[in-house]
């Protein structure tokens, strides 16, 4: 129910396939940082689509502990997570506002603390009222027309239990925020080094170990949706970039 995209300027409803629980958790907005070896080809609406495998209780356990640990460093405490973490249907949307290395976004003192040690481990939107089955492709692609006016009609909007906001460098240009762009701002700023509660070293671990159930290499924990690379590119950058959404 979608076509792959040979170019970033073909998208007109990208849509990317993500393993659970990490797919749901990004369209709740309590994920707000998705990690991947590729820059992001496109901003604004992305689409999210869940894929098959059925994910163990003992990884939906480990992240929700994660987030769970991470908001508390921003004193939020009361997270809502998903009921349900269905596969092979289209959850909803979230916003691609920025692309940036990882190295960039834990030196960013910009956003929260919280964010920036999602962003250390490597690995808002609107959720469809009754999700849509459907099959996944590799990296971004564009969702059939029929699906996309049926999917849209069914939008709900999700409350972020610490909604983000990620600053662009240039208002007019909504591709500014690229791997990169915020050498010049970070000059010298070094990644934040909070000493981490025993209980917050515990969940990072965990959901490490979650990761990289996904990754064709275990020394990279990042999470990995169905094939590695985007349909448009097949060529592997040396550092992480992140996918803001908002």
């Amino acid at each position: 129910m979608g076509s792959s995209s040979k170019s970033g300027e073909n998208y007109k409803n990208p849509c990317l396939t993500m393993h659970q629980p990490w797919a749901s958790l990004l369209v709740h907005g309590i994920k707000r940082i998705e990690g991947r070896s590729w820059p992001a080809p496109i901003r604004g609406r992305l689409w999210i689509h869940a894929a098959s495998k059925v994910p163990d209780p003992g990884t939906i356990k480990a992240m929700e502990d994660y987030y769970r640990e991470i908001y508390a460093v921003n004193g939020i405490t009361d997270l809502k997570f998903p009921e349900h973490y269905p596969i092979s249907r289209l959850l909803g949307c979230v916003e691609v506002v920025g692309c940036v290395s990882c190295e960039e976004l834990v030196c960013w003192e910009e956003v929260p603390e919280g964010v920036r040690l999602e962003g250390q481990q490597i690995f808002a939107g609107f959720k469809l009222i009754v999700p849509f089955e459907m099959r996944g492709y590799q990296g971004v692609y564009n969702l059939e027309r029929k699906t996309y006016e049926a999917a849209v009609r069914g939008l709900f909007p999700v409350k972020a239990p610490l909604p983000v906001k990620f600053p662009l460098l240039d208002p007019q240009d909504p591709f500014s925020l690229k791997p990169g762009a915020l050498a010049s701002y970070l000059s010298g700023s070094k990644a934040s080094e909070m000493e981490k509660s025993p209980s917050l070293s515990a969940a990072i671990a965990g959901a490490r170990a979650a990761a990289t159930q996904f990754s064709k290499n275990n020394d990279q924990p990042i999470t990995i949706q169905e094939g590695e690379m985007p349909v448009s590119s097949r060529t592997r950058h040396k550092s992480k970039e992140e996918l803001k959404t908002g």
